[in-house]
């Protein structure tokens, strides 16, 4: 499957980032039920979509969403901070170089194979642009069955508190430690590079 990596650090066509709205309507609104705001009836966006999200996407050539990230600053306002901080046993972690993963949307319309691909691809995208933004440490917010794969997925996690009832559901906080090793620990788990694309940055085709 032809793939191209956009990173709002470098630009996302305006119609990539609809795309990337809508489909993330259709994971979380429509299919998980999260009581969260709809735009127009067709975009999920939030408070924390604002000019300081930094979105990571992955697009077919026709630039129809694959899968995609969110990522927030946690010096400023963010989920973790600011909703479900009591998923942690101390503060929330709060720094200029550690960052909150949000919103890992993998498109409905991938077929089970593609779909592991995909999510592998988005995976080391946001290890490798933590590493050009110099970003130390991720924190997430993740149901128990997400919450085990990602721990599964080789780089070094550690849960930030015990698994919280929230909405019917079992959720939990989590860091991820972010260094020049985690690649190689994300390919010795089975977790394969992004592909090279014309639209690729250097280091995240590398």
């Amino acid at each position: 499957m032809d793939q191209v990596f956009y990173s709002s650090s470098h630009g996302i066509p305006d119609a990539v980032l609809r795309n990337m709205f809508e489909a993330r309507k259709s994971v979380f609104v429509d299919l998980l039920k999260w009581d969260v705001p709809v735009l127009d009836g067709r975009f999920e966006i939030d408070q924390f979509d604002d000019e300081h999200a930094v979105y990571l996407v992955l697009a077919d050539c026709r630039g129809a969403h694959l899968a995609s990230a969110r990522l927030l600053q946690t010096t400023r306002p963010h989920i973790l901070g600011n909703i479900f901080a009591s998923l942690c046993e101390g503060e929330p972690p709060r720094a200029h170089d550690i960052f909150e993963i949000t919103r890992f949307c993998l498109d409905r319309s991938l077929n089970a194979r593609d779909r592991r691909v995909i999510r592998d691809n988005l995976v080391m995208a946001i290890a490798l642009q933590g590493l050009d933004m110099g970003i130390r440490r991720f924190t997430a917010i993740a149901e128990m069955s997400w919450f085990q794969q990602i721990l599964a997925f080789g780089w070094r996690c550690t849960p930030l508190g015990p698994p919280q009832a929230s909405e019917g559901t079992l959720i939990a906080a989590l860091a991820i430690e972010i260094d020049n090793k985690t690649p190689a620990l994300l390919a010795q788990a089975g977790i394969r590079p992004i592909p090279s694309s014309p639209r690729d940055d250097a280091r995240l085709a590398a």
